[in-house]
C-alpha cells in the first residue's frame, strides 16, 4: 500500500478545515472553497442538505459542532449512521478523493494535493514491511523492533544475542558485521539515532558523521579525501569529535584535505595553507603556508591575526531589551527527541536556537515551529510534528523560510534574475537606440525564450556531453563563447 515508505498521502482534516472558528456558511471546508460557480453551488447544496438531515446549525464554528457529527461530515456515513439518521452522506474526504482519483485536468490536480497530507500506512502502521516479514523474529524481535531501537540500544541488544549449534556457524560473520558497524557510529557520536530514523530528518552535523563513519568502516588507505567546510552547523563539543574521525582517517595512511574556517579545526591540522589576503579580487594569493606556528608567525595573514588574538570581532556593548508580551509560544513539543518541551520565541528580535547535532533544534525550528505557522497563516505545508498548542501565532503577518535550496526554477537561473535586477537591466537595453532601430523588447535580451539566446546551447553558454559511464563533461559553447547570447543580441 506504502510501497515500503511507511507513510501515505491522504487528505489532512487539519488542511481541509484550516480555520475551526468558521462556520460551514462562512466556508470552513476550506477544500469546497473558490470553485468554479457550478462546484460551488453543488456544495453548497450539500453542505445546507447535511445540516438539515442531520440537525447542524450552519453559522456555529466548526470547532462547535458535535465530535460525531464532525466525523459524519469529514467523513460520511456508515450504512448504520445512515439508517439511524434517516439520511447517507458522502463526506468531504471521500469526496475529494473521488475527485483526486477521476478527475483529468491538471489544475484541479494541484489544488486538491494541496489539501494532502503524510500520515502512516494504515497497513503496516508505519514498519514498511508485509505481515509475513514481521512474524519472522531474532531474540523475540521482529526487524521493525530492531530498527525501531537507537543504535545504542541495539548495540546492548547484539552484544546479548547468542545462537547454538549450525545458528551458531551462520550467525557468526554476521554479528561480526553488525558489531562493527554499530560501534563506528558509536565511535562518532550517533548513537541516539534510532535505526528507522528517516534520512530527511538527520542534521548536516550527523549526516557528516555519518558518511565518515561509513568511511573509517570500510578500512580504505592511500584514498584522498576532501572536506568543504564540514564544521557548519556544527556544536563544538561535536567539532571536536569530527576533528578526532579526520586524525582517525588520516593516521590510516590517508589524506584529508579540509577547506575550513573553525580554530579548532585550523589547529588539529598538520599543514595549513592561507589563501588571501582578502576577498574576491584581493585574494587569490597564498600569504602564509606551514605548520600552525610557522603560520602563526605571518604578518601579512589575517586568519593568523585573528588565530593569536591581535585582531577580533568586539561584542556589542548593549542588546535590545525582550518583550516577552509578544512572543510565539509552543507547548507539549515531542517531535523525534523533544521531550514535551514548552518554548517561548520573542518576537521583533534576533533569536538563535543551539545546542548539540541532534539535540533538536531543527526539530523544533523547522519540522514544528516553521510547520505550524505555515498552516495556521498560509494554510498549507506538510504536517508539523507533535504538539499541543500554538500561542501568539496571530501576531505574525507571514513566515518565510531561507533554506540552502537552489535558487530558481531553471538551470539558466543566476542571483541576478532571482532578485529581479535582470528584468531592470533588459528594460534598460531595449531602451537603447540600435535595440528600438532593431525591434528588440526586453524579451530578446533573457537567455530564457527564444529569441535573443544562443540556440546552440539553450541559453545554458555550456553543452552537456555524455560520457556514457564516466561522469558527464561541461564544455562552454562554441557558437556564442559561453555568453549566452545570439550574435545578433550581442551585436
Amino acid at each position: 500500500l506504502c510501497g515500503g515508505l511507511g507513510t501515505t498521502l491522504e487528505f489532512d482534516p487539519e488542511l481541509i478545515v484550516p480555520d475551526p472558528s468558521l462556520s460551514l456558511r462562512d466556508g470552513a471546508i476550506a477544500a469546497w472553497r473558490h470553485q468554479g460557480k457550478r462546484v460551488s453551488a453543488l456544495y453548497s447544496r450539500m453542505i445546507q442538505e447535511f445540516c438539515e438531515h442531520f440537525d447542524v446549525l450552519p453559522d456555529i464554528p466548526f470547532r462547535n459542532i458535535r465530535p460525531s457529527l464532525a466525523t459524519i461530515l469529514m467523513e460520511g456515513t456508515t450504512e448504520e449512521q445512515a439508517e439511524t439518521y434517516g439520511a447517507a452522506f458522502e463526506g468531504v474526504i471521500p469526496n475529494l478523493k473521488r475527485r483526486w482519483e477521476t478527475t483529468d485536468s491538471e489544475s484541479a490536480k494541484q489544488r486538491l494535493h494541496t489539501f494532502l497530507g503524510e500520515s502512516p500506512c494504515e497497513r503496516c502502521h508505519g514498519s514498511r514491511l508485509r505481515r509475513e516479514a514481521l512474524c519472522v523474529r531474532v531474540g523475540g524481535n521482529s526487524l521493525a523492533d530492531i530498527t525501531a531501537m537507537t543504535i545504542a540500544q541495539a548495540s546492548r541488544f547484539f552484544d546479548d544475542l547468542s545462537f547454538t549449534g549450525e545458528a551458531a556457524t551462520v550467525a557468526e560473520p554476521l554479528l561480526r558485521e553488525i558489531h562493527q558497524r554499530l560501534r563506528f557510529l558509536n565511535d562518532v557520536g550517533v548513537d541516539y539515532l534510532t535505526l528507522e530514523r528517516s534520512s530527511m530528518s538527520l542534521s548536516g552535523g550527523e549526516w557528516q558523521r555519518i558518511r565518515l563513519a561509513t568511511q573509517i568502516g570500510s578500512g580504505l588507505a592511500g584514498v584522498c579525501y576532501v572536506l568543504d567546510e564540514p564544521t557548519i552547523g556544527l556544536h563544538t563539543r561535536d567539532t571536536r569529535r569530527l576533528t578526532g574521525i579526520l586524525a582517525q582517517l588520516a593516521e590510516m595512511d590517508n589524506t584529508v584535505i579540509v577547506v575550513e574556517h573553525d580554530e579548532e579545526v585550523i589547529a588539529s591540522a598538520g599543514h595549513m595553507i592561507d589563501i588571501g589576503p582578502g576577498a574576491g579580487s584581493r585574494g587569490g594569493h597564498i600569504v602564509a603556508e606551514g605548520p600552525l606556528e610557522q603560520v602563526l608567525a605571518s604578518q601579512e595573514s589575517l586568519t593568523a591575526k585573528f588565530l593569536t588574538g591581535s585582531s577580533r570581532i568586539a561584542m556589542p556593548d548593549s542588546r535590545r531589551e525582550t518583550d516577552w508580551q509578544r512572543c510565539v509560544e509552543l507547548r507539549g513539543v515531542c517531535a523525534n527527541n523533544l521531550k514535551n518541551l514548552d518554548v517561548r520565541f520573542p518576537l521583533c528580535c534576533y533569536v538563535c536556537v543551539t545546542g548539540v547535532s541532534g539535540s533538536g533544534k531543527s526539530t523544533l525550528v523547522t519540522q514544528v515551529l516553521l510547520r505550524a505557522l505555515k498552516r495556521r497563516i498560509d494554510h498549507s505545508g506538510p504536517r508539523p510534528g507533535p504538539y499541543e498548542r500554538i500561542l501568539g501565532s496571530a501576531q505574525v503577518d507571514k513566515v518565510i523560510e531561507v533554506d540552502q535550496s537552489p535558487i530558481g526554477r531553471t538551470p539558466r537561473s543566476n542571483p541576478a534574475t532571482y532578485v529581479g535586477v535582470f528584468d531592470l537591466i533588459r528594460q534598460l537595453y531595449a531602451r537603447t537606440r540600435e535595440a528600438k532601430i532593431r525591434g528588440y523588447g526586453p524579451a530578446r535580451f533573457s537567455f530564457n525564450i527564444k529569441g535573443g539566446r544562443c540556440e546552440a546551447c539553450s541559453g545554458q553558454g555550456t553543452k552537456r556531453i555524455a560520457m556514457h559511464f564516466l561522469p558527464d563533461v561541461f564544455v562552454t559553447c562554441g557558437e556564442c563563447g559561453g555568453t549566452r547570447y545570439n550574435r545578433e543580441t550581442l551585436d
